[in-house]
């Protein structure tokens, strides 16, 4: 039986983007009011998702002088992911994704407040800080399929890559504000207030989302009897080869690239350049440097194709590597703007891959697997790097984090290369495309495709077919 029937939500062709996006196209998308209010909710989400991060951080070390106990908030946060993630997706194709995003953040504001309250009159206790951990930890498992998919709403597909580059550039220049007016709040009167302003934060991401015009939301066809579990969706994603690869690689890079926080702490370390929570700072400023301009150009691209995930997660690899082994600091911070560049690149072009890939009735589910994976990886990858780093140092740390990804880019290109019949061809005649990926020739007498009957390339994720 054919995976989701005749059901139209798993079978419709998903149209395709046929031209390279301009500065205008951009434009174009902030004139649906949905749009701008999604973006000013990300933008206002980021900044209260690392003002509260940093600022917690630093209230427990307060309360606690234990940096265990801090990684342990960090583990309630992330760990619901790991068990509610799939159900989420669940709950994100049955349900309104708008109410599924106001209901979570309107819970982890009464959290954040409650916290902020507690630390202003000097009453937070160590299990309080857990227990909104968890619960926000929670709500976030709940509102991300949501969030993601819901963009699919917004915009029209052939827009939705344009649309998750621009969410994703305005994510990380909130990630560049939020921990710098966290770190004045807390010099300045302290973590509580840090907190306080956090949560105000989400109440104007609460109020953007609540002005949304529902009516002008595409529908999405709820799952038939069946076909609603996140079994189905399993199945789906591992028969659509634009979907399966990007999520393959997702969880190398997860695991082990995604792991920067540990290689910048190892690199600031004595054990690295020794050059302190300054260094750290730095290097964590340099990487969102990076990830901005990725998310600017990735927004330009016309269409993203599965040789070319293999290509940035093999560059994104490759430049961890690079940064890890070159003695020169001057050079290594060059490298953390580079590994910031593709880092981006290859999330935004892995997330519209497989956005663009999957019919909406099962988009929530299939975002949720994809978010599994991506907090999953983190969350193993950083116990893993962070004991390569302590038993071996920080060059070897870094060999790992980048090597493993690299390799994956590498296996992944080779299966694509014998399932596609592609090749390299080199032309030293065209300067802008001296090495191009191009088909095999036939041998003579083989019959090739038909030219009255064109296709894609079978890796392309602008492919019509479902």
């Amino acid at each position: 039986m054919s995976l989701g029937g005749s059901d139209p939500a798993f079978t419709a062709p998903i149209p395709i983007q046929t031209h390279r996006p301009t500065g205008r196209d951009v434009l174009t998308i902030f004139r649906v009011r949905n749009f701008r209010l999604l973006v000013t909710s990300i933008f206002f989400t980021s900044i209260a998702m690392w003002m509260t991060r940093v600022a917690v951080d630093w209230l427990l070390l307060e309360l606690t002088g234990n940096l265990a106990l801090v990684g342990l908030a960090v583990t309630l946060q992330f760990g619901p992911t790991l068990v509610l993630g799939a159900f989420a997706g669940v709950i994100a194709d049955r349900f309104s994704r708008r109410r599924i995003v106001l209901i979570t953040q309107t819970v982890a504001f009464l959290g954040t407040a409650t916290l902020a309250l507690l630390a202003i009159l000097g009453a937070a206790e160590v299990w309080h800080v857990y227990l909104v951990a968890a619960v926000t930890g929670v709500a976030g498992a709940l509102e991300n399929p949501a969030r993601s998919a819901l963009v699919g709403q917004i915009v029209e597909p052939t827009r939705l890559r344009t649309a998750v580059s621009v969410n994703a550039a305005v994510f990380h220049g909130g990630g560049l504000i939020g921990p710098a007016i966290s770190g004045i709040l807390i010099v300045v009167v302290g973590s509580g207030w840090s907190i306080a302003v956090a949560a105000l934060a989400t109440v104007v991401s609460i109020l953007a989302f609540a002005l949304f015009r529902s009516r002008e939301l595409s529908a999405v066809a709820r799952p038939a009897e069946g076909s609603g579990g996140v079994r189905f969706a399993a199945r789906y994603a591992v028969r659509k080869p634009t979907i399966l690869w990007p999520m393959v690689l997702v969880a190398f890079v997860a695991t082990f690239g995604m792991t920067l926080p540990v290689l910048f702490t190892a690199a600031a370390g004595d054990r690295g350049f020794d050059t302190g929570s300054a260094g750290y700072g730095l290097y964590t400023s340099l990487a969102a440097v990076g990830a901005v301009v990725g998310a600017v150009a990735s927004a330009r691209r016309k269409s993203v194709r599965l040789r070319t995930i293999a290509l940035l997660t093999g560059a994104y690899g490759l430049s961890i590597v690079l940064a890890g082994v070159v003695p020169v600091y001057g050079v290594f911070l060059a490298g953390i703007v580079a590994l910031g560049v593709f880092r981006l690149l290859f999330a935004i072009g892995a997330e519209s891959m497989v956005q663009l890939s999957t019919n909406p009735g099962v988009r929530g589910r299939v975002m949720a697997i994809y978010l599994v994976l991506l907090v999953g990886g983190q969350a193993a990858g950083g116990v893993i790097i962070g004991w390569i780093a302590e038993l071996f140092g920080m060059t070897v740390a870094f060999v790992v984090a980048g090597g493993m990804p690299l390799l994956a880019a590498i296996a992944v290109a080779i299966v694509l290369a014998h399932r596609h019949q592609l090749t390299i061809a080199v032309n030293l005649r065209d300067f802008r495309r001296v090495v191009r990926i191009v088909r095999r020739s036939k041998p003579p007498g083989q019959a090739g495709p038909s030219a009255s009957a064109p296709s894609q390339s079978p890796d392309s994720s602008t492919s019509s077919a479902p």
